[in-house]
């Protein structure tokens, strides 16, 4: 089976809702998000490919035995690009999903944070795994880090697998977090998340727009997280009155 992306380089563009634009094969190989982060935040510390190259061989040096899957929780479940012999639906236990990762580019801004998803520590999370053949397994996980590993924040972990019923399926690559790092946003509760959400874009597009991307991409998976169905009511709404001032102001 093979999880990728269609286009052959650089964005697909979404069309019909005023979507923006999502993450190819193409732009990964290119090395262009770094420059996509500088345009939305010349200031932001951008992690090197070096960094990255050693990032990915510590982590790859404390591979468990078995396969090798990576736990997809928000963006690869809807836009994997990789590709994938395998996908299933899973559980890793002791992480949930929130977003409490802070952000400046591709989906915000600088002078308008955002928040990425990430894997934070307690509690459980669902989402979907993907395996990958052993002959692919470094090149597949270079394109990874260069999605992941963009901006420091992310802390790359093998944490176990299970599938609905609790049997071990293996053990995988999970994108978490660390709340020591500066860029750690986990305090904010849900009312200041659904602010930063509803009002943050950068190149890729609007924060609200990857919210909305993960809840329909959890939706299709058969997985529910009332979180950010939650989430998702409250975007809309702070939007709708952001647009309904708008029209005020305009009018006046």
């Amino acid at each position: 089976m093979t999880t990728r992306n269609a286009e052959p380089e650089g964005f697909a563009e979404e069309q019909g809702n005023g979507a923006g634009s999502v993450l190819t094969r193409g732009l990964l190989e290119s090395g262009l998000l770094d420059t996509l982060v500088a345009a939305d935040d010349p200031m932001a510390r951008r992690v090197t490919e070096i960094e990255r190259l050693a990032s990915l061989r510590e982590t790859l040096a404390l591979r468990p035995d078995g396969d090798v899957w990576v736990f997809g929780y928000g963006s690869l479940v809807w836009n994997a690009a990789i590709d994938a012999v395998e996908k299933r639906l899973a559980r890793v236990v002791g992480w949930h999903r929130a977003f409490c990762l802070s952000i400046t580019a591709l989906r915000a801004t600088a002078e308008q944070p955002g928040l990425m998803l990430s894997l934070d520590r307690g509690g459980q999370s669902c989402g979907v795994a993907y395996r990958l053949a052993e002959d692919v397994v470094e090149r597949e996980l270079r394109l990874l880090w260069r999605r992941e590993m963009v901006i420091a924040g992310y802390v790359p972990r093998w944490v176990p697998l299970v599938d609905a019923e609790g049997h071990d399926i293996g053990t995988a690559i999970a994108f978490t977090t660390d709340a020591a790092h500066p860029l750690y946003a986990g305090g904010l509760g849900e009312t200041g998340i659904a602010h930063r959400l509803a009002t943050a874009a950068g190149s890729l597009g609007s924060n609200a727009e990857y919210l909305d991307r993960t809840c329909d991409g959890l939706q299709a998976a058969g997985i529910c997280d009332p979180a950010l169905g939650r989430l998702k009511d409250e975007v809309r709404r702070i939007r709708r009155a952001s647009r309904g001032r708008s029209a005020t102001h305009v009018a006046s």
